[in-house]
């Protein structure tokens, strides 16, 4: 089987995690702009790294045999930081109209306060203006109530539910998010979001229909071969193939390939690996070791602007 992790943040990942993704069946990633541990202080800091998701990571993840896609919003944590949030939402339609850019997210709530509702509201109308996909991220703390709280303000925004993943659902959130018509993103994160073991029992209680998984890996204890893991679990419990198909790869899909930038041809019929490219002059290897050339000898080496 292959599969897609339609949530991975793999600017806070080693280039091992994408050769033991690849080796398991990962074909394609979907990367979301998020809070990355520590606030930043400048928009400066948001430019560069959104930068390095629309650029060297969707290079790097190709040097592996790997699609990369990703999202781009101001994160709901950071959108208390009311002078900088207004300096990033300046920023926001110059990376979302850029290729491999999938939705606005992951935008929403964090400890619901104005300043966020504020800017999730902004965000949506963004998405609105530039016939964008939204993903959102449901809380930590109050999950149902945020949720609920998020589909009710996509519902005032007049977003196509269709069109809206709410992520990081659990067992209190997925009656009602399937229920008013929103895809249904669950996360893998071992203790304090969904486990593999859990999530089983979801899709036997729930079905398939707009339902999927992702690992959301990032620099906290997580693990980037989330879907594979679960999708074997699955297989074990005694899942139909074509369900586990749906859940970890088929589903995430269809969402997202609503947006026009995702394709199944991109990686069913890929560009060969070659790792003599550069991007802007910086390649992905080090110590002098040996490139992985799966197209024919050059002459020079490729370079990527």
């Amino acid at each position: 089987m292959i599969f897609i992790d339609p949530h991975i943040h793999m600017v806070s990942r080693t280039t091992d995690d994408y050769e033991k993704m690849r080796a398991h069946g990962v074909v394609a990633v979907i990367e979301p702009a998020f809070w990355l541990g520590q606030p930043r202080t400048t928009v400066g800091s948001f430019k560069d790294y959104f930068s390095s998701i629309v650029g060297w990571e969707r290079f790097r993840a190709a040097q592996f045999g790997i699609r990369h896609y990703c999202t781009i919003g101001l994160n709901p944590k950071e959108a208390n930081n009311e002078r900088l949030a207004e300096e990033v939402m300046e920023l926001l339609p110059l990376y979302a109209c850029k290729e491999g850019v999938v939705a606005i997210g992951e935008i929403g709530y964090d400890d619901q306060t104005d300043a966020e509702d504020r800017y999730f509201r902004r965000q949506l109308e963004l998405a609105k203006e530039l016939d964008m996909l939204v993903l959102i991220h449901t809380p930590h703390r109050d999950k149902k109530k945020g949720t609920l709280r998020s589909m009710d303000v996509c519902a005032e925004h007049g977003l196509d539910p269709a069109r809206v993943i709410i992520d990081h659902n659990n067992e209190e959130t997925v009656a009602d998010v399937l229920d008013r018509g929103f895809w249904t993103a669950f996360t893998i994160y071992p203790g304090t979001k969904m486990g593999n073991e859990r999530m089983v029992e979801i899709v036997k209680q729930y079905g398939t229909e707009r339902i999927f998984i992702n690992s959301a890996a990032d620099w906290g204890k997580s693990d980037p071969l989330g879907v594979p893991k679960t999708a074997r679990l699955m297989l074990q419990r005694g899942l139909p193939e074509a369900d586990v198909r749906a859940v970890c790869y088929a589903n995430a899909l269809a969402a997202y390939g609503q947006s026009g930038q995702i394709r199944e041809e991109d990686w069913l019929d890929p560009e060969p690996i070659d790792q003599r490219q550069l991007y802007m002059g910086n390649t992905i290897l080090r110590g002098g070791a040996d490139p992985l050339v799966e197209a024919p000898e050059e002459d020079e080496r490729l370079i990527i602007e």
